[in-house]
């Protein structure tokens, strides 16, 4: 049975607590704290296979699955994989270019399992998202927006962009199968913590589809919770809600049509996609183990998670010059 490490209990390290510990997994778990690891004794784990030093069960298990602050990312990857550990961490992947680089190529070098916690390429209805734009249902898809946002309480580790902009800027990636050619962005730390409370993004992609237009908006502070993403082809339309479980995507045959001079809109057939209800967490874990034992590589790899870092990096850099930023 494979030995797996849980590094991390905090608000979604429980819910990988929850799901591992329905897994075929001899669980392994680690905090900073005693106290903190309750949650994990209340589960039945077995102190013996409780820490709160990591480095105890370094020798000990196959691979590890780190749920820690963004910044803590790089080292402990680096010292997993170089003990020839599989390691699945939860995005982003690092914070800096360079670093995330640097694991893609420390895990290949060592053929080692590096996957990332990029949860919505394991959602049923982003599977049929990208299926659908792959075959040309939607002929040229001319924008894809999306806004993932609410009232909540910031992340102190990083700012809303990389903390729920890089769902969308992965996703958006995925559904295309290329990275944008330009980044625009714009930030706003309306509560002074030096770090961005209220993000929009602009990607530029250039593909076989043709030119698509992206846009991303991230804020902390609109009452409700948003995950909606728009898909928009000229044959063909979808607004996707990844809060609903089963009914995600409605599409819409909407078109335009010249007459002389001008457009005429159409408004076309609604169609109602029925996606099977899946916990995206529990398929992307259990995608990490098929991985381990396998050693084919995961569907959200290192290299995903370099391309999602780099484009928020370049968004940084957009925001602090005012431009465009190409991506090479």
């Amino acid at each position: 049975m494979t030995k797996l490490l849980l590094l991390g209990l905090g608000r979604w390290g429980i819910n990988h607590l929850r799901n591992l510990n329905n897994l075929p997994v001899e669980l392994y778990v680690a905090e900073v704290g005693a106290k903190q690891l309750d949650p994990a004794r209340k589960l039945g784990i077995p102190e013996a296979r409780l820490t709160t030093n990591y480095k105890d069960f370094l020798p000990v298990v196959d691979g590890v699955v780190v749920v820690t602050p963004a910044q803590s990312h790089f080292p402990i990857c680096r010292e997993f994989l170089a003990a020839g550990k599989d390691v699945f961490v939860e995005k982003p992947l690092t914070l800096d270019n360079a670093e995330a680089k640097a694991l893609a190529e420390l895990a290949a070098q060592n053929q080692r399992i590096l996957q990332v916690g990029h949860i919505l390429r394991f959602d049923p209805a982003t599977l049929w998202l990208r299926e659908a734009i792959a075959a040309g249902d939607f002929g040229r898809v001319n924008m894809l927006r999306g806004h993932f946002g609410g009232f909540k309480r910031p992340r102190n580790d990083s700012g809303v962009m990389f903390a729920d902009g890089i769902h969308f800027v992965d996703l958006f990636n995925f559904l295309l199968g290329a990275l944008p050619k330009r980044v625009l962005a714009v930030h706003h730390d309306f509560l002074g913590r030096g770090m961005d409370d209220v993000s929009l993004v602009s990607l530029e992609y250039e593909t076989s589809h043709g030119h698509t237009w992206a846009t991303i908006e991230n804020d902390y502070f609109i009452p409700g919770k948003f995950r909606e993403v728009i898909v928009c082809g000229d044959k063909l339309s979808a607004v996707c809600d990844y809060n609903i479980s089963q009914y995600k995507i409605k599409t819409y045959a909407n078109l335009h049509v010249r007459e002389g001079n001008d457009f005429k809109g159409i408004e076309g057939a609604v169609h109602q996609i029925e996606c099977p209800p899946e916990e995206p967490l529990l398929a992307e874990l259990r995608a990490f183990l098929d991985s381990i034992k396998t050693r084919q590589a995961p569907r959200a790899d290192a290299w995903s998670g370099y391309d999602a870092v780099r484009v928020l990096n370049a968004a940084l850099e957009s925001v602090k010059t005012g431009r465009a930023i190409p991506l090479d």
